[in-house]
């Protein structure tokens, strides 16, 4: 099992100024202890499940090509990308530039967004539900084409690309991994059949079910549904002292046998490091093999 650590607050102690040099060590610290992935929220606004909307809240590419600075090894994505806030020609150039950058460690992690609230707060597009889903299908073809390196036209509903050039391409191959966010059925699922590396799903009591109908689309496409990295959202508690380990590889082992290959998540009081060298050193090792 693979173990990726998403950071999605960023209100610590030490308030912003300090804030660069806290997610510095928070990013040398995986990096050092073998996380695999290190992740970041696309939202603006922070999110009801975890504070207010004043809570402080990072952009999220400048802060992987900050992350990218301060790391050597893991891997960097957004979980995840919300398709309305970048035009798709924009977005697969951030995400070749950050790949670049970082020596071939970029995903790309895309969902149909959600938060209207932030959206419209800072007078960002957020057209209804089922054009959201056009628009997402639309990007995915958009940087597949540019990562393809192929620069004719691309001529959708929704978006008009008269040369989709994209000079340099990506170091990963044959492209930066895609993650589609999001446990729809008829529509998210299919599209991560259709055209994506993963998926991102939450460990709920429909899991088993949502992997299932995961498998229907990948018949229906033609696709290996082996091919697919299945990863959930997962939150680490590993205690102050590490009393809760055994109970979180528990948790992960019950995951592994459900079928999730990869876990990325929040960790408790990240910011005071010493949980994720916990982790590091305790539940790493044990689940590697899971």
């Amino acid at each position: 099992m693979r173990i990726g650590l998403q950071i999605p607050d960023f209100t610590w102690p030490g308030g912003p100024a300090t804030m660069g040099a806290d997610l510095a060590a928070i990013a040398r610290t995986a990096d050092e202890a073998g996380f695999d992935l290190l992740a970041v929220m696309d939202h603006l606004f922070q999110i009801g499940p975890i504070g207010p909307p004043e809570r402080d809240m990072l952009e999220a590419y400048t802060t992987l090509g900050f992350l990218a600075a301060h790391t050597e090894r893991v891997e960097l994505l957004t979980l995840v990308t919300g398709v309305v806030y970048r035009e798709p020609g924009l977005l697969a150039k951030i995400v070749t530039t950050l790949d670049v950058l970082s020596g071939g460690r970029a995903w790309l992690g895309i969902g149909a967004a959600w938060n209207e609230e932030e959206a419209r707060g800072l007078g960002l597009p957020f057209p209804p539900t089922a054009e959201r889903f056009e628009r997402l299908e639309e990007t995915l073809q958009i940087c597949l084409q540019m990562w393809s390196g192929n620069e004719e036209p691309f001529e959708g509903k929704h978006y008009r690309l008269d040369r989709p050039l994209n000079v340099p391409q990506a170091l990963s191959r044959p492209h930066p991994p895609i993650l589609v966010g999001g446990s729809g059925e008829k529509k998210t699922l299919r599209l991560v059949a259709q055209y994506a590396q993963a998926c991102n799903l939450f460990p709920s009591p429909e899991l088993p079910h949502k992997l299932e109908v995961l498998r229907e689309h990948c018949v229906t496409v033609g696709r290996d549904y082996d091919e697919i990295e299945k990863t959930a959202y997962f939150v680490f508690d590993v205690g102050e002292r590490g009393e809760k380990v055994a109970e979180t590889i528990a948790s992960l082992t019950r995951l592994a046998g459900l079928g999730i290959q990869t876990v990325i998540g929040g960790v408790a009081n990240v910011h005071t490091l010493e949980p994720v060298k916990i982790i590091g050193r305790e539940v790493i090792p044990a689940v590697r093999d899971l």
